[in-house]
C-alpha cells in the first residue's frame, strides 16, 4: 500500500544526495547532523538512550536529529524482495513497519514509510480500529464494506460479531432495555441457525444478579479489559490481510518458523532456551544428547520382564514379570549415572499368577497390577497389598488410571471395561462390548477411551485360549454417531474410539493383525497402536484417520508394547522380537535408532521417563531391564544392580499355582 507522494518536504526526514541502488543506503550528514552525536567513523551516533541524541534532542531511527532532516522516497526496480520471486516487497516492508511500531520504534517506522513510499495501512484501517476501541459501533459497522467485506455471509457474521459486544456492554452497565433492544435489532436479525443456541444463551444472560456474574456466565472480561481488542482480533478473519494486517505478523512468521524448525529436527529433545535462541541461526539438537547409551542394568527378576511403567514424578519405576513378582525401583535423580541410587524399594510377591499389567495412580500413591483375572492394589509407600478385585472372568489386559484422578478403568479378554474409584469400589460395568480387549488408553484430556482387541468368537469346546486365525477383508465400520455401526461387521481385530462421558462409540475400525498396545500423545491428538505383524500405526483421533505406519521391528507372536517419548512426545520408541529397540522421528516417520544390548528374546515394553525426558527404560525376556540415557562421559562405567540370594526376605512371598497369562509368549492370544 503506497501513500501519496508529499507536496512538500518533511521536517521529519534525512536528505539525501542521489537515489541509491538496491542495497544499504548511503546517508550523505551536513555539519548539523555530525554536531547531534553521530560518529564520523562508522555513520552509527554513540550508545544514548533510545530516540535521543547525545545533547537530548529527538532522533529517527537512524540516528539523525530530527529537526534538521528530511527523507527523500527512494525507488527500487522490480517487485520483490532479493531475487526471491515470492517474497513480496511492500508485504515485507510494511509488516517490518508494524513490528516498528509493536515494540515502540514509532520514528522509525515514520521513516521507514516515508522513505519506501508503503503506508501501513490506509486511513479507514485506523478509523475502524479507534471505532471499536472506543465503542462507536455504529461507526464501526459503517466501515465493513469499504474494508473489503462483501460476502454475504461474512458481512452478518462481522455484524453479529459487534452487537454481540454491544450487547454485553450494555448489560454490564446495568442497561438492560438498551440491550433487548440490540437483542432483537442487531443479533436476532443477523443470527444464523447455527447461531440459534448462542442466541439463546446471550439472551438468559439477561438474567444475571449483577455485572460479576455477567462476565463469569459470558466468558467475558468486559468493557475495560481486553475484549474491544479481542473483537478486534475476531474481526480480523473476515476482513483482507492485505488491507488489515494481523497483529503482530512477523511474530507469528517466525515463531511458526520456529516450530517448522522444531519439527524438522529429527533429534529435538530439549527445552526452548530463550537466552540461547537466536534468529541468526537455524535450530538444531545434537545428535549426542540422545538416549541411546545403557547406563543401569536392573537384575533382579527371575524370569522374562513383560511390562513396565515410570512413576509420574520420574522418580521410581515399575516392572512386572512372568516370575510372578512386580518390583517398585527407586531411581536416583542425581544427573550422573555414577553416582545415582537404583534401589529394588519392595518386591511384590502376592500374585498368584505372573503379571501382565500395571499403572501408576496420579499422585504415584498406588500401584495397580494385573495376574491373569485379577486386579491388585498396592501402596507404594510402604510395598502393603491394599486391596484383590475379582470383577473380571478372564485375563485383564489393561489398566489405566485416569488423568483427572478419580479412579482407574481396567479392560479384559471378558469383553468388559470397568470404571473403578481410588478405593477400587466398582462405579460403572461396560458389560459385552464388541471386542476382548487387549489394550486400552484414556486421553489426557478426558474426553476418549480408546481400545484394542480381538473380535468376540464362542470358545472352542475345550475352554483353551489359542490365537485367533480367522481373516476377512470387510471395509472399516465407522459409527454414525450414536454408537450403531454403519456397513458389514467382523469378528476380527479392532479399534474402538469411546466417548467417555456417554459411553458411545465414535468410530470402529477393523483392522488385520493382532492389536497389543495403545498409547496416547498428551496432546490427546494420536494414539499409538503395535499392530502384529511387525508395524506400529499412528491414528489421528481429531481427524479420524491412520495418519502413518512405522516399520522396522518385529512382532510376530509375542505382545510388544510401544509409547511416545522426547519433550514434545515426537519420538515413537517400541521394543522387537529381535532383542532391539527401535525409535522413529514421529512426524516423518524417520527410524533414527536401532538400539542393541538386551539378551536374547523379545523387547516387551518401554517407557519414557515423564520427567527427565533423557531418559527412558526398556525390559526383556532376559529377565533384565535397561535404563538408557544419552552417552556418558568417557571412563564412565555400565552399571549393573541385582539382589543376592543372601539378603533378608523383606517382601512376603507369592503363592498358589501357575496359570497361563493370555498373549505372552508362551501360548499366543
Amino acid at each position: 500500500m503506497r501513500i501519496p507522494e508529499p507536496d512538500n518536504q518533511s521536517n521529519l526526514s534525512s536528505s539525501y544526495d542521489f537515489v541509491p541502488e538496491a542495497g544499504p543506503s548511503c546517508v550523505t550528514l551536513d555539519k548539523a547532523s555530525h554536531s547531534n552525536g553521530i560518529n564520523k567513523e562508522n555513520g552509527y551516533s554513540a550508545p544514548v538512550s533510545n530516540g535521543t541524541t547525545s545533547n537530548g534532542s529527538l532522533t529517527m531511527g537512524n540516528g539523525l536529529a530530527k529537526h534538521s532532516s528530511s527523507i527523500t522516497r527512494v525507488s527500487l526496480p522490480g517487485t520483490t524482495l532479493y531475487d526471491d520471486p515470492y517474497l513480496d516487497r511492500e508485504e515485507f516492508v510494511r509488516l517490518v513497519i508494524q513490528s516498528l511500531r509493536d515494540v515502540g520504534y514509532i520514528e522509525s517506522a515514520a521513516t521507514l514509510e516515508a522513505e519506501s513510499g508503503y503506508s501501513l495501512e490506509a486511513p479507514e484501517v485506523s478509523e475502524f480500529r479507534q471505532h471499536i476501541l472506543r465503542g462507536a459501533w455504529a461507526d464501526a459497522e459503517l466501515l465493513l464494506v469499504e474494508l473489503g467485506v462483501t460476502d454475504t455471509d461474512a458481512l452478518v457474521d462481522a455484524r453479529f460479531l459487534i452487537g454481540k459486544q454491544k450487547y454485553l456492554e450494555l448489560l454490564e452497565a446495568r442497561k438492560t432495555t438498551a440491550a433487548l433492544q440490540v437483542l432483537r435489532n442487531d443479533l436476532a436479525p443477523y443470527s444464523t441457525t447455527s447461531d440459534q443456541e448462542e442466541l439463546h444463551v446471550l439472551s438468559s444472560l439477561m438474567m444475571c444478579s449483577d455485572p460479576q456474574d455477567l462476565r463469569r456466565r459470558a466468558s467475558w472480561d468486559g468493557a475495560s479489559g481486553i475484549s474491544r481488542r479481542q473483537l478486534l482480533d475476531d474481526l480480523q478473519h473476515y476482513i483482507p490481510s492485505s488491507t488489515m494486517i494481523p497483529q503482530r505478523r512477523f511474530s507469528t512468521l517466525l515463531t511458526q518458523s520456529r516450530e517448522y524448525q522444531r519439527h524438522r529436527c529429527l533429534y529435538h529433545n530439549s527445552l526452548v532456551d530463550p537466552s540461547s535462541s537466536s534468529l541468526f541461526s537455524d535450530h538444531t539438537c545434537d545428535k549426542e544428547s540422545f538416549p541411546r547409551i545403557t547406563t543401569t542394568i536392573l537384575e533382579v527378576h527371575s524370569d522374562e520382564v513383560w511390562n513396565v511403567a515410570w512413576s509420574h514424578d520420574g522418580t521410581h519405576l515399575a516392572s512386572a514379570s512372568k516370575d510372578k513378582t512386580a518390583i517398585i525401583w527407586r531411581i536416583g535423580l542425581e544427573a550422573e549415572p555414577s553416582s545415582r541410587d537404583c534401589i529394588a524399594e519392595f518386591i511384590l510377591r502376592d500374585h498368584p499368577y505372573p503379571l501382565g499389567c500395571l499403572a501408576w495412580s496420579l499422585d504415584d500413591s498406588i500401584l495397580s497390577t494385573s495376574a491373569d483375572h485379577l486386579i491388585l492394589l498396592w501402596n507404594t509407600k510402604t510395598g502393603a497389598l491394599m486391596k484383590t478385585l475379582e470383577n473380571h472372568a478372564e485375563t485383564v489386559s489393561a489398566l489405566v488410571w485416569l488423568p483427572d484422578g478419580s479412579g482407574f478403568m481396567s479392560g479384559s479378554l471378558d469383553r468388559k471395561i470397568i470404571l473403578w474409584d481410588m478405593e477400587g469400589e466398582l462405579r460403572e460395568s461396560w458389560n459385552d462390548i464388541a471386542i476382548r480387549v487387549t489394550d486400552a488408553a484414556v486421553t489426557p484430556d478426558v474426553r476418549r477411551l480408546v481400545a484394542v482387541g480381538m473380535g468376540y468368537n464362542p470358545p472352542p469346546a475345550l475352554g483353551t485360549l489359542g490365537r485367533a486365525n480367522v481373516r476377512d477383508a470387510s471395509p472399516p465400520i465407522v459409527s454414525n454417531g450414536n454408537g450403531s455401526a454403519v456397513g458389514p461387521r467382523s469378528p476380527e481385530n479392532r479399534m474402538i474410539i469411546y466417548d467417555l462421558k456417554t459411553g458411545q462409540v465414535e468410530l470402529s475400525v477393523h483392522m488385520e493383525g493382532e492389536l497389543t498396545s495403545v498409547k496416547i500423545s498428551e496432546d490427546s491428538r494420536y494414539a499409538l497402536i503395535n499392530h502384529a505383524p511387525d508395524e506400529i500405526h499412528l491414528w489421528d483421533l481429531e481427524e479420524f484417520r491412520l495418519a502413518r505406519k512405522f516399520t522396522g521391528q518385529r512382532q510376530g507372536h509375542h505382545v510388544i508394547r510401544s509409547c511416545f517419548g522426547g519433550i514434545d512426545g515426537n519420538f515413537v520408541i517400541s521394543g522387537s522380537e529381535d532383542r532391539n529397540v527401535y525409535v522413529w522421528h514421529r512426524d516423518t516417520g524417520t527410524l533414527l535408532e536401532v538400539l542393541g544390548g538386551h539378551g536374547l528374546g523379545s523387547v516387551n515394553s518401554v517407557a519414557w521417563n515423564p520427567r527427565n525426558k533423557r531418559m527412558f527404560a526398556s525390559c526383556s525376556d532376559d529377565n533384565t531391564i535397561r535404563v538408557w540415557e544419552a552417552p556418558v562421559s568417557a571412563g564412565e562405567l555400565l552399571r549393573g544392580f541385582g539382589i543376592s540370594a543372601s539378603e533378608p526376605e523383606m517382601f512376603g512371598k507369592g503363592k498358589g499355582k501357575v496359570k497361563q497369562p493370555w498373549a505372552y509368549h508362551d501360548g499366543g492370544f
